[in-house]
């Protein structure tokens, strides 16, 4: 089958679905992971339907979906998010151990990723996936796989992130609230990204933010915000100037 034929077949199915996981197109389609990831990504950079972790959906439905759930993560602040993204991949360097954190911004690293010296680590099966495809190095974090998500969590996935002195860390955040740091809404991928900062070389560990991200709290935190550099798209004002790194890109 075309690749063009494949395409039409997909933006029927989340056009007439609303939404598909890439496991679903995988069956309809009879190809491999890789081939429907593939497809899904460049119709996505075609604007004819929004990639989200775990699979696709029709663009109008972007709007207002739950944050907790898979689907439609990454229809929120899409263009600030790239705009970050594309500059956190320029960070990396020739032969550091990076860990990329679960989720939507971190997602839009891989795309821009250029260094092919460096090796990756993450706890997020797409962002893996997305990597090996572009022919990067990859260490995928083993454990639980959370509900519902991609994400691997728990206390295997902990230990194994314990082996790892990260060069440099991107990290992906619910909220960054003045008093309470850096927050998600889930604690086992917390206990996660608390780990792998704390296993971050001083001065390299990066939170990935939009700036409608300041001033928002979720039910966990996972690190102060002193000792992180936030790469955002905004000026948040001088309070949060005073408690942590910014930079507006």
């Amino acid at each position: 089958m075309l690749t063009e034929e494949r395409k039409a077949i997909i933006l029927n199915e989340v056009n007439s679905r609303g939404s598909v996981t890439l496991g679903d197109l995988t069956a309809i389609l009879g190809v491999s992971d890789s081939t429907i990831r593939r497809d899904v990504i460049e119709l996505s950079r075609e604007g004819r339907l929004l990639k989200v972790r775990g699979g696709a959906m029709r663009l109008e439905l972007s709007q207002g979906h739950d944050d907790t759930a898979i689907l439609g993560r990454e229809a929120s602040h899409k263009n600030q998010k790239i705009k970050i993204a594309e500059y956190a991949a320029s960070l990396i360097l020739p032969g550091e151990y990076v860990f990329i954190d679960a989720g939507s911004t971190t997602g839009f690293m891989i795309g821009f990723i250029k260094e092919r010296k460096a090796i990756y680590v993450t706890n997020s099966v797409s962002h893996a996936a997305d990597l090996v495809h572009n022919h990067f190095k990859v260490f995928l974090i083993g454990g639980e796989m959370r509900e519902n998500t991609d994400v691997i969590v728990g206390a295997d996935a902990i230990l194994h992130i314990q082996k790892y002195n990260f060069n440099r860390g991107f990290f992906g955040t619910n909220g960054i609230d003045e008093k309470l740091g850096f927050t998600t809404n889930d604690v086992r991928e917390a206990l996660i990204k608390r780990v792998a900062m704390e296993n971050t070389t001083s001065g390299k560990k990066f939170v990935l933010a939009d700036k409608g991200k300041f001033g928002l709290k979720s039910a966990v935190t996972f690190a102060d915000l002193n000792g992180v550099t936030v790469l955002t798209d905004g000026y948040p004002g001088d309070r949060y100037r005073m408690l942590t790194d910014i930079k507006v890109v």
